[in-house]
Protein backbone atom coordinates (compact mmCIF):
# COMPACT_ATOMS: atom_id res chain seq x y z
CA UNK A 1 0.00 0.00 0.00
CA UNK A 2 2.79 2.23 0.29
CA UNK A 3 4.89 1.84 -2.28
CA UNK A 4 1.34 2.15 -3.95
CA UNK A 5 0.83 5.29 -2.86
CA UNK A 6 4.20 6.49 -3.53
CA UNK A 7 3.73 5.72 -6.95
CA UNK A 8 1.14 8.14 -7.21
CA UNK A 9 3.49 11.15 -5.76
CA UNK A 10 7.10 10.00 -6.84
CA UNK A 11 7.46 6.38 -7.84
CA UNK A 12 8.32 3.37 -5.29
CA UNK A 13 11.62 3.79 -4.02
CA UNK A 14 12.89 0.26 -5.28
CA UNK A 15 12.35 1.06 -9.07
CA UNK A 16 13.11 -2.05 -11.41
CA UNK A 17 15.68 -0.78 -13.97
CA UNK A 18 14.46 0.49 -17.27
CA UNK A 19 13.48 -2.04 -20.26
CA UNK A 20 16.26 -2.22 -22.63
CA UNK A 21 14.66 -0.44 -26.23
CA UNK A 22 15.62 -2.21 -28.91
CA UNK A 23 15.22 -0.85 -32.71
CA UNK A 24 11.54 -1.74 -34.06
CA UNK A 25 10.37 -1.61 -37.81
CA UNK A 26 7.45 0.88 -38.08
CA UNK A 27 4.10 -1.18 -38.08
CA UNK A 28 3.05 -1.64 -41.68
CA UNK A 29 -0.17 0.31 -42.55
CA UNK A 30 -3.52 -1.13 -42.19
CA UNK A 31 -5.33 -1.70 -45.26
CA UNK A 32 -8.63 0.79 -45.79
CA UNK A 33 -11.62 -1.75 -46.18
CA UNK A 34 -13.24 -0.95 -49.55
CA UNK A 35 -16.05 -4.10 -48.81
CA UNK A 36 -19.76 -2.95 -48.78
CA UNK A 37 -20.91 -2.56 -45.08
CA UNK A 38 -25.02 -2.16 -43.64
CA UNK A 39 -26.00 1.35 -44.23
CA UNK A 40 -27.14 2.89 -40.85
CA UNK A 41 -30.31 5.12 -40.74
CA UNK A 42 -29.00 8.29 -40.96
CA UNK A 43 -32.31 10.82 -41.85
CA UNK A 44 -34.18 11.84 -39.04
CA UNK A 45 -38.39 10.72 -39.42
CA UNK A 46 -41.19 11.60 -37.53
CA UNK A 47 -43.73 10.07 -38.44
CA UNK A 48 -46.45 12.12 -39.50
CA UNK A 49 -50.15 12.04 -37.40
CA UNK A 50 -51.95 9.03 -37.97
CA UNK A 51 -55.85 9.12 -36.67
CA UNK A 52 -56.12 8.92 -32.70
CA UNK A 53 -55.31 6.41 -30.87
CA UNK A 54 -57.67 3.14 -30.17
CA UNK A 55 -59.62 2.93 -26.81
CA UNK A 56 -58.60 -0.49 -25.31
CA UNK A 57 -60.49 -3.74 -25.44
CA UNK A 58 -63.55 -4.03 -23.35
CA UNK A 59 -62.98 -6.85 -20.50
CA UNK A 60 -64.27 -9.89 -21.53
CA UNK A 61 -68.55 -9.60 -21.32
CA UNK A 62 -71.09 -10.63 -24.20
CA UNK A 63 -71.99 -8.43 -26.76
CA UNK A 64 -74.93 -7.34 -25.15
CA UNK A 65 -72.96 -5.58 -22.46
CA UNK A 66 -70.59 -4.44 -24.82
CA UNK A 67 -73.09 -2.88 -26.56
CA UNK A 68 -74.54 -1.03 -24.00
CA UNK A 69 -71.06 0.39 -22.95
CA UNK A 70 -70.91 1.12 -26.65
CA UNK A 71 -73.73 4.07 -26.18
CA UNK A 72 -72.38 4.88 -22.97
CA UNK A 73 -68.88 5.92 -23.96
CA UNK A 74 -70.28 6.94 -27.55
CA UNK A 75 -72.87 9.62 -25.96
CA UNK A 76 -70.34 10.64 -23.57
CA UNK A 77 -67.60 11.42 -26.08
CA UNK A 78 -69.61 13.08 -28.99
CA UNK A 79 -72.05 14.40 -27.25
CA UNK A 80 -74.97 12.78 -29.47
CA UNK A 81 -78.21 11.19 -27.38
CA UNK A 82 -78.00 7.54 -26.51
CA UNK A 83 -81.61 7.01 -27.80
CA UNK A 84 -80.38 8.33 -31.19
CA UNK A 85 -77.60 5.75 -30.68
CA UNK A 86 -79.95 3.09 -29.75
CA UNK A 87 -82.27 3.56 -32.16
CA UNK A 88 -79.78 2.91 -34.89
CA UNK A 89 -78.24 -0.32 -33.36
CA UNK A 90 -81.67 -1.46 -33.12
CA UNK A 91 -81.34 -2.02 -36.49
CA UNK A 92 -78.19 -3.16 -37.38
CA UNK A 93 -78.00 -6.35 -38.05
CA UNK A 94 -74.91 -9.67 -37.38
CA UNK A 95 -74.16 -10.44 -41.10
CA UNK A 96 -72.36 -13.75 -41.62
CA UNK A 97 -71.31 -12.92 -44.70
CA UNK A 98 -68.97 -10.07 -43.58
CA UNK A 99 -67.76 -12.20 -40.71
CA UNK A 100 -67.28 -14.98 -43.17
CA UNK A 101 -65.02 -12.50 -45.49
CA UNK A 102 -63.27 -11.20 -42.73
CA UNK A 103 -62.37 -15.02 -41.04
CA UNK A 104 -60.84 -15.51 -44.73
CA UNK A 105 -57.12 -15.52 -44.81
CA UNK A 106 -55.65 -13.34 -47.05
CA UNK A 107 -54.07 -14.31 -49.69
CA UNK A 108 -50.10 -12.94 -49.94
CA UNK A 109 -49.49 -13.21 -53.52
CA UNK A 110 -46.30 -12.68 -54.82
CA UNK A 111 -45.83 -9.03 -56.96
CA UNK A 112 -46.03 -10.76 -59.91
CA UNK A 113 -48.79 -12.28 -59.66
CA UNK A 114 -50.52 -9.16 -57.71
CA UNK A 115 -49.53 -6.54 -60.23
CA UNK A 116 -51.78 -8.19 -63.26
CA UNK A 117 -54.93 -7.85 -61.25
CA UNK A 118 -54.83 -4.18 -60.69
CA UNK A 119 -52.75 -2.84 -63.33
CA UNK A 120 -54.64 -3.97 -66.60
CA UNK A 121 -55.56 -2.63 -70.02
CA UNK A 122 -59.38 -2.15 -68.78
CA UNK A 123 -58.44 0.06 -65.47
CA UNK A 124 -55.49 1.63 -67.42
CA UNK A 125 -57.97 2.79 -70.15
CA UNK A 126 -60.80 3.39 -67.80
CA UNK A 127 -58.11 5.61 -65.70
CA UNK A 128 -57.19 7.85 -68.67
CA UNK A 129 -60.86 8.65 -69.27
CA UNK A 130 -61.52 9.61 -65.71
CA UNK A 131 -58.60 11.80 -66.35
CA UNK A 132 -59.39 12.99 -69.23
CA UNK A 133 -63.59 13.86 -67.78
CA UNK A 134 -62.05 15.27 -64.51
CA UNK A 135 -59.17 17.08 -65.85
CA UNK A 136 -59.79 20.29 -64.52
CA UNK A 137 -60.84 19.46 -61.22
CA UNK A 138 -57.74 16.95 -61.08
CA UNK A 139 -55.47 20.12 -62.27
CA UNK A 140 -56.36 22.24 -59.99
CA UNK A 141 -55.92 19.59 -56.92
CA UNK A 142 -52.49 19.11 -58.31
CA UNK A 143 -51.48 23.06 -58.39
CA UNK A 144 -52.62 23.04 -54.91
CA UNK A 145 -51.29 20.07 -53.07
CA UNK A 146 -48.54 18.86 -55.58
CA UNK A 147 -50.10 15.33 -55.48
CA UNK A 148 -50.24 14.28 -59.30
CA UNK A 149 -54.00 14.05 -60.91
CA UNK A 150 -53.04 10.47 -62.48
CA UNK A 151 -51.82 9.32 -58.69
CA UNK A 152 -55.38 10.61 -56.98
CA UNK A 153 -57.14 8.76 -60.35
CA UNK A 154 -54.73 5.37 -59.45
CA UNK A 155 -56.25 5.51 -56.12
CA UNK A 156 -59.79 5.25 -57.01
CA UNK A 157 -59.16 2.99 -59.64
CA UNK A 158 -57.68 0.39 -57.30
CA UNK A 159 -60.51 1.15 -54.54
CA UNK A 160 -63.46 1.54 -56.59
CA UNK A 161 -63.12 1.29 -60.37
CA UNK A 162 -63.27 5.00 -60.35
CA UNK A 163 -66.32 4.89 -59.05
CA UNK A 164 -68.31 1.75 -60.00
CA UNK A 165 -68.04 -0.32 -57.39
CA UNK A 166 -68.46 1.59 -53.88
CA UNK A 167 -69.22 -1.14 -51.79
CA UNK A 168 -73.15 -2.44 -51.20
CA UNK A 169 -72.52 -3.51 -47.87
CA UNK A 170 -74.75 -1.50 -44.84
CA UNK A 171 -71.89 0.67 -43.17
CA UNK A 172 -73.46 0.18 -39.65
CA UNK A 173 -73.90 -3.42 -40.54
CA UNK A 174 -70.20 -4.08 -41.54
CA UNK A 175 -69.17 -2.03 -38.36
CA UNK A 176 -71.58 -3.45 -36.12
CA UNK A 177 -70.79 -6.90 -36.69
CA UNK A 178 -66.77 -6.47 -36.63
CA UNK A 179 -67.30 -4.25 -33.71
CA UNK A 180 -68.77 -6.68 -31.42
CA UNK A 181 -68.94 -10.23 -32.89
CA UNK A 182 -65.37 -10.40 -34.80
CA UNK A 183 -64.29 -13.50 -35.41
CA UNK A 184 -62.18 -15.69 -32.90
CA UNK A 185 -59.78 -18.60 -34.37
CA UNK A 186 -59.53 -19.72 -30.91
CA UNK A 187 -55.85 -19.70 -31.23
CA UNK A 188 -54.42 -17.70 -27.75
CA UNK A 189 -51.50 -16.52 -30.00
CA UNK A 190 -54.03 -14.19 -31.68
CA UNK A 191 -56.52 -13.25 -29.06
CA UNK A 192 -55.00 -10.14 -28.29
CA UNK A 193 -54.30 -9.07 -31.92
CA UNK A 194 -58.37 -10.13 -32.63
CA UNK A 195 -59.48 -8.28 -29.38
CA UNK A 196 -58.14 -5.19 -30.38
CA UNK A 197 -58.93 -5.28 -34.16
CA UNK A 198 -62.82 -6.05 -32.74
CA UNK A 199 -62.07 -2.70 -30.34
CA UNK A 200 -60.42 -1.03 -34.06
CA UNK A 201 -64.34 -1.56 -35.58
CA UNK A 202 -66.25 -0.72 -32.78
CA UNK A 203 -64.55 2.53 -32.33
CA UNK A 204 -64.71 3.11 -36.29
CA UNK A 205 -68.61 2.87 -35.64
CA UNK A 206 -68.59 5.59 -33.01
CA UNK A 207 -66.85 7.52 -35.18
CA UNK A 208 -69.61 7.21 -37.64
CA UNK A 209 -71.93 8.34 -35.15
CA UNK A 210 -70.16 11.77 -35.14
CA UNK A 211 -69.31 11.69 -38.67
CA UNK A 212 -73.19 11.59 -39.10
CA UNK A 213 -73.31 14.40 -36.27
CA UNK A 214 -70.88 16.64 -38.13
CA UNK A 215 -71.87 16.42 -41.57
CA UNK A 216 -75.83 15.97 -40.87
CA UNK A 217 -76.26 12.65 -42.89
CA UNK A 218 -78.41 9.79 -42.09
CA UNK A 219 -75.56 7.17 -40.84
CA UNK A 220 -77.94 4.25 -41.76
CA UNK A 221 -78.15 5.14 -44.85
CA UNK A 222 -74.63 4.89 -46.01
CA UNK A 223 -73.50 1.82 -47.72
CA UNK A 224 -69.68 0.68 -48.72
CA UNK A 225 -67.33 -2.16 -48.16
CA UNK A 226 -67.27 -5.43 -45.72
CA UNK A 227 -65.20 -3.73 -43.42
CA UNK A 228 -66.86 -0.13 -43.02
CA UNK A 229 -64.90 1.68 -45.74
CA UNK A 230 -67.12 4.40 -47.93
CA UNK A 231 -67.17 6.92 -50.79
CA UNK A 232 -65.05 6.78 -54.11
CA UNK A 233 -61.44 6.84 -52.05
CA UNK A 234 -62.97 4.04 -49.59
CA UNK A 235 -62.43 6.28 -46.10
CA UNK A 236 -63.11 4.58 -42.91
CA UNK A 237 -64.89 6.49 -40.97
CA UNK A 238 -62.15 7.72 -38.42
CA UNK A 239 -59.83 8.86 -41.89
CA UNK A 240 -63.26 10.67 -43.30
CA UNK A 241 -63.18 12.53 -39.93
CA UNK A 242 -59.39 13.42 -39.98
CA UNK A 243 -58.75 13.78 -43.56
CA UNK A 244 -61.69 14.73 -46.20
CA UNK A 245 -62.29 18.54 -46.88
CA UNK A 246 -64.74 20.52 -48.51
CA UNK A 247 -62.68 20.88 -52.20
CA UNK A 248 -65.76 23.08 -53.16
CA UNK A 249 -66.26 25.28 -50.83
CA UNK A 250 -70.14 24.28 -49.97
CA UNK A 251 -69.76 23.60 -46.67
CA UNK A 252 -70.19 19.85 -46.67
CA UNK A 253 -67.54 17.11 -47.10
CA UNK A 254 -69.03 14.68 -49.22
CA UNK A 255 -67.14 11.11 -50.58
CA UNK A 256 -69.84 9.78 -52.01
CA UNK A 257 -70.83 11.81 -54.99
CA UNK A 258 -69.13 15.18 -54.87
CA UNK A 259 -65.80 14.96 -56.91
CA UNK A 260 -64.32 18.12 -55.89
CA UNK A 261 -64.37 16.91 -52.36
CA UNK A 262 -62.77 13.56 -53.65
CA UNK A 263 -59.86 14.32 -55.28
CA UNK A 264 -58.86 16.91 -52.39
CA UNK A 265 -59.24 14.49 -49.49
CA UNK A 266 -57.54 12.00 -51.17
CA UNK A 267 -54.53 14.76 -51.62
CA UNK A 268 -55.04 15.57 -48.19
CA UNK A 269 -54.77 12.47 -46.88
CA UNK A 270 -51.34 11.73 -48.86
CA UNK A 271 -50.13 15.21 -47.61
CA UNK A 272 -51.11 15.04 -43.82
CA UNK A 273 -51.00 11.38 -42.73
CA UNK A 274 -47.85 10.32 -45.98
CA UNK A 275 -46.03 13.40 -45.65
CA UNK A 276 -46.19 13.78 -49.74
CA UNK A 277 -43.64 15.41 -50.96
CA UNK A 278 -44.52 17.96 -54.26
CA UNK A 279 -42.54 16.57 -57.20
CA UNK A 280 -40.66 13.93 -55.32
CA UNK A 281 -39.97 10.30 -56.59
CA UNK A 282 -41.90 7.16 -55.75
CA UNK A 283 -39.59 4.63 -56.71
CA UNK A 284 -36.83 3.43 -58.64
CA UNK A 285 -34.53 0.42 -59.57
CA UNK A 286 -32.04 -0.69 -57.52
CA UNK A 287 -28.32 -1.87 -59.11
CA UNK A 288 -27.52 -3.80 -56.49
CA UNK A 289 -23.49 -4.71 -56.72
CA UNK A 290 -22.73 -8.42 -56.54
CA UNK A 291 -20.65 -7.90 -53.64
CA UNK A 292 -23.59 -6.41 -51.56
CA UNK A 293 -24.40 -7.52 -48.39
CA UNK A 294 -27.80 -8.53 -47.66
CA UNK A 295 -30.19 -5.67 -46.54
CA UNK A 296 -33.55 -6.20 -45.28
CA UNK A 297 -35.03 -2.75 -43.55
CA UNK A 298 -37.75 -2.71 -41.43
CA UNK A 299 -40.40 -0.54 -42.40
CA UNK A 300 -41.08 1.78 -45.37
CA UNK A 301 -39.91 4.66 -43.74
CA UNK A 302 -37.21 6.33 -45.91
CA UNK A 303 -34.34 6.58 -43.21
CA UNK A 304 -31.02 5.58 -45.54
CA UNK A 305 -29.51 8.12 -48.25
CA UNK A 306 -29.07 7.54 -51.23
CA UNK A 307 -25.35 7.57 -50.99
CA UNK A 308 -25.14 5.57 -47.93
CA UNK A 309 -26.91 2.94 -49.73
CA UNK A 310 -25.10 3.28 -52.80
CA UNK A 311 -21.70 2.76 -50.61
CA UNK A 312 -23.69 -0.37 -49.30
CA UNK A 313 -24.06 -1.61 -52.64
CA UNK A 314 -27.63 -0.37 -53.74
CA UNK A 315 -27.33 2.83 -56.20
CA UNK A 316 -30.75 4.17 -57.79
CA UNK A 317 -30.66 3.83 -61.69
CA UNK A 318 -32.47 7.13 -61.90
CA UNK A 319 -29.98 9.99 -61.49
CA UNK A 320 -31.02 11.69 -57.79
CA UNK A 321 -29.07 13.56 -55.56
CA UNK A 322 -26.86 11.30 -52.97
CA UNK A 323 -28.64 12.96 -49.58
CA UNK A 324 -31.88 11.90 -50.78
CA UNK A 325 -33.91 9.23 -48.38
CA UNK A 326 -34.95 6.16 -49.50
CA UNK A 327 -34.81 2.70 -48.23
CA UNK A 328 -34.54 -0.68 -50.03
CA UNK A 329 -38.01 -2.72 -50.91
CA UNK A 330 -37.81 -6.03 -52.63
CA UNK A 331 -40.22 -7.98 -55.02
CA UNK A 332 -40.49 -11.29 -56.07
CA UNK A 333 -40.76 -10.29 -59.80
CA UNK A 334 -41.31 -12.81 -62.97
CA UNK A 335 -37.82 -13.14 -63.12
CA UNK A 336 -36.47 -13.57 -59.66
CA UNK A 337 -36.08 -11.50 -56.68
CA UNK A 338 -35.82 -7.79 -57.08
CA UNK A 339 -34.97 -4.86 -55.54
CA UNK A 340 -36.22 -1.38 -55.04
CA UNK A 341 -35.25 2.20 -53.69
CA UNK A 342 -38.92 3.25 -52.03
CA UNK A 343 -38.44 6.98 -51.22
CA UNK A 344 -41.11 9.49 -49.13
CA UNK A 345 -43.36 9.52 -51.83
CA UNK A 346 -43.80 5.58 -51.88
CA UNK A 347 -43.84 5.53 -48.05
CA UNK A 348 -46.54 8.05 -48.59
CA UNK A 349 -48.76 5.37 -50.77
CA UNK A 350 -48.63 2.71 -48.34
CA UNK A 351 -49.85 5.08 -45.87
CA UNK A 352 -53.15 4.50 -47.51
CA UNK A 353 -52.99 1.00 -47.54
CA UNK A 354 -49.44 -0.85 -45.81
CA UNK A 355 -48.79 -2.47 -48.78
CA UNK A 356 -45.50 -2.41 -50.67
CA UNK A 357 -47.66 -4.73 -53.49
CA UNK A 358 -50.27 -1.97 -53.33
CA UNK A 359 -47.90 1.17 -53.12
CA UNK A 360 -46.30 -0.43 -56.72
CA UNK A 361 -49.54 -1.33 -57.96
CA UNK A 362 -50.51 2.43 -57.38
CA UNK A 363 -46.90 4.00 -59.09
CA UNK A 364 -47.35 1.49 -61.97
CA UNK A 365 -50.87 2.22 -62.73
CA UNK A 366 -50.66 5.70 -62.30
CA UNK A 367 -47.62 6.34 -64.92
CA UNK A 368 -49.58 4.38 -67.43
CA UNK A 369 -52.59 6.77 -67.11
CA UNK A 370 -49.78 9.12 -67.54
CA UNK A 371 -48.29 7.60 -70.68
CA UNK A 372 -45.22 7.05 -69.08
CA UNK A 373 -43.20 3.24 -69.24
CA UNK A 374 -44.86 0.89 -66.92
CA UNK A 375 -42.07 0.08 -64.37
CA UNK A 376 -42.67 -3.64 -65.59
CA UNK A 377 -41.33 -2.61 -69.14
CA UNK A 378 -38.45 -1.00 -67.49
CA UNK A 379 -37.44 -3.53 -65.67
CA UNK A 380 -33.53 -3.87 -67.38
CA UNK A 381 -32.90 -0.82 -65.71
CA UNK A 382 -32.22 -2.80 -62.20
CA UNK A 383 -31.03 -6.13 -61.11
CA UNK A 384 -31.76 -8.91 -59.00
CA UNK A 385 -31.44 -8.79 -55.27
CA UNK A 386 -28.17 -11.07 -53.56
Amino acid sequence: MTCTVALALAGCATQAPPPVMHPTQPAAPQPVSTAPRLPQPTVPFAKPPGTSPLPDPYPAMSPEQARAQFVRDTAAKYGIEPARIESVLAKATKRESILTAMSRPAEAKPWRDYRPLLVTDARIAGGRKFLEQHRAKLAKVEAATGVPAEIIVAIIGVETSYGANTGKHSIVDALYTLGFYYPRSGDPTKAEREARREAFFRNELAMLFALGKQEGVDVSSLTGSYAGAMGYGQFMPSSYLEFAVDGDGDGKRNLFTNLDDVFASIANYFIVKGGWQRGGPIAARAQVAPDALPFEPEGFEPVYTLGDLAEAGYRASAPLPPQTPATVVYLDGADGREAWLGFRNFYAITRYNISKHYAMAVRDLADAIAGRTPAANAAAQGSTAP
